[in-house]
């Protein structure tokens, strides 16, 4: 299979492309980037692009199967229009892009807490895009929707970082309904992404955080 990645120099991301790579069932790798990564693998092909003219690309969005990793914060992106262009409108353009040259699956990394009638900002675009993308008939959509990353980033998070080694004290004390508020390590998210894709299903799939944990401990 070919797949198409989107958002690969994130903490996720760059995990999945990893996984992606090293799986047999893929032969070949398109990361979508606004500049060319220096990992180079005989099945990675690299697509720079300008997103604000996503359109001038379509004929090359070509896969099997679309994995959407991409997301911003308040305080890398303080605009709410391109706030949204990053969490919202790029994942659905490629969506569509993507489903039009027949690709079969796509994987969207979303939030726990996504809720399209929510009154935060954040929430509300998640469940917006969710709520957009399960309009696109892909053969089979998989929505995951993780707490609290735990894992590397390209950019320091002061307050994720000390929030993330509080929640290495509180995690196993979290039980039963309140498994999902755990924090998950992107490893985990990446791995469930992919073998999630390798599953032959039809229909729309949404997956909690305590749910791709589960997942994640039986692969």
């Amino acid at each position: 299979m070919k797949a198409i990645l989107v958002g690969a120099s994130g903490a996720i991301g760059r995990c999945l492309l990893q996984d992606l790579l090293n799986d047999s069932n893929y032969k070949e790798v398109l990361i979508l980037v606004r500049r060319k990564s220096d990992i180079e693998h005989p099945k990675l092909k690299q697509l720079v692009i300008d997103f604000n003219r996503l359109s001038d690309y379509s004929a090359e969005l070509k896969g099997d199967a679309v994995f959407c990793c991409l997301g911003t914060t308040k305080s890398q992106t303080p605009d709410q229009k391109e706030y949204l262009k990053i969490d919202y409108q790029y994942p659905l353009d490629i969506a569509w892009m993507a489903y039009t040259n027949g690709a079969q699956s796509y994987h969207l990394v979303s939030a726990m807490g996504a809720d399209k009638n929510s009154s935060f900002f954040y929430n509300r675009t998640k469940g917006e895009v969710e709520s957009e993308m399960k309009t696109v008939p892909f053969k089979s959509i998989h929505i995951y929707r993780p707490s609290l990353l735990d894992g590397k980033r390209t950019q320091k998070r002061f307050g994720e970082s000390v929030l993330n080694s509080l929640m290495q004290l509180i995690n196993p004390l979290l039980m039963g309904s309140w498994k999902k508020y755990r924090s998950i390590k992107v490893e985990s998210v990446a791995k469930v992404m992919l073998a999630q894709s390798l599953n032959d299903q039809k229909g729309i799939f949404i997956h909690p955080s305590d749910q791709i944990q589960m997942l994640s401990d039986v692969l």
